[in-house]
């Protein structure tokens, strides 16, 4: 068997079930659909050797399911403990458990329940096509934040956010644009929310987050400082922290008592990761929004109602009554 140099020696014994349990939390295993969108999400985090691994599983379901964990090592020329690794990393407790994900995801793509995968838009593909691709792609982006989405962290979030004096949303960019959208939905029920577009702001405004308090990290990459630190911050006053994430086990992880997992398409030159992960953070934040405005629904449906009447007052063609 090919050895991978690049990569540390990996016992199979007791030592590493800690590892396993640091690695993959309480959280169950992906569903076997959500594998692809996994290793796209997970991949640029990953080593060489782990990226070969992953791409391998991805690419050739049923093929990878029929190799033992030494089979697969040698088909992408790395070790059997790079496997195990990888197998954690993207969510399974080991090899035996991947294994039996990539059979079942198989047996769905041969019965045409599971998609293709979409080609990249070329720069001379007709307009009607990229229309194809880019639907195809953003159904199948927010099919896959849908399996992969931890409910149990998402009720946790919603519950912190429904009893949160008061909340603040932090991103930068297109992740900024998700923020303002989640703010002005919790607006419209009565929440105090606050989406600071200055990185400096962000910061000072977490400083005075407490204990009741909710902050909410939105960044793809997991490593955007401008996020990390304000939540960072708020974490350490005492906030509830929530990291709406493409990178689960990147920096931002560290600092969020609440993880939800976003998906994204492929990136591409005519498709950066900032337009395809924007759908499935769109996705999450309706989510919280729905989870929220049920709970506080007695508040929330009045709310709604008095701003749908301000807003139709306002477009009212006709001049007021005097």
């Amino acid at each position: 068997m090919s050895s991978d140099s690049s990569e540390p020696k990996e016992t199979f014994g007791p030592a590493s079930t800690a590892s396993t349990a640091s690695t993959t939390g309480s959280a169950k295993p992906p569903p076997p659909a959500a594998l692809a969108a996994k290793v796209r999400t997970l991949a640029p985090s990953m080593t060489r050797s782990m990226q070969r691994v992953a791409e391998t599983v991805a690419g050739d379901p049923a093929g990878s399911a029929a190799l033992t964990v030494t089979g697969l090592a040698e088909r992408t020329g790395t070790s059997e403990a790079t496997v195990v690794r990888t197998a954690r990393v993207l969510g399974y407790p080991g090899y035996r458990d991947l294994r039996l994900a990539l059979a079942t995801l198989a047996a769905e793509q041969a019965a045409g329940r599971a998609p293709a995968v979409t080609a990249d838009i070329a720069v001379d593909d007709p307009l009607a096509g990229v229309v194809a691709k880019l639907a195809q792609e953003e159904a199948q982006c927010l099919a896959d934040t849908a399996a992969g989405l931890d409910t149990a962290q998402l009720e946790s979030a919603v519950a912190a956010l429904a009893t949160a004096r008061r909340i603040d949303v932090y991103g930068i960019g297109a992740s900024h644009l998700v923020g303002q959208d989640l703010v002005q939905k919790l607006l419209r029920i009565g929440l105090i929310a606050h989406a600071p577009t200055d990185p400096h702001l962000a910061v000072t405004n977490a400083v005075q987050l407490r204990s009741g308090d909710v902050a909410i990290a939105i960044t793809h990459s997991g490593r955007t400082t401008d996020v990390i630190e304000p939540l960072r911050v708020a974490f350490e006053h005492g906030a509830t922290t929530v990291a709406v994430t493409g990178r689960p086990q990147g920096e931002i992880a560290q600092y969020a008592d609440h993880i939800l997992t976003t998906s994204s398409a492929r990136e591409s030159e005519l498709r950066p990761a900032a337009m395809s992960s924007r759908t499935s953070q769109l996705l999450v934040v309706d989510c919280l929004f729905i989870g929220v405005a049920q709970r506080t629904y007695d508040q929330a449906a009045p709310a709604l109602s008095a701003s749908y009447e301000a807003l139709a007052h306002r477009h009212d063609p006709r001049p007021p009554h005097r």
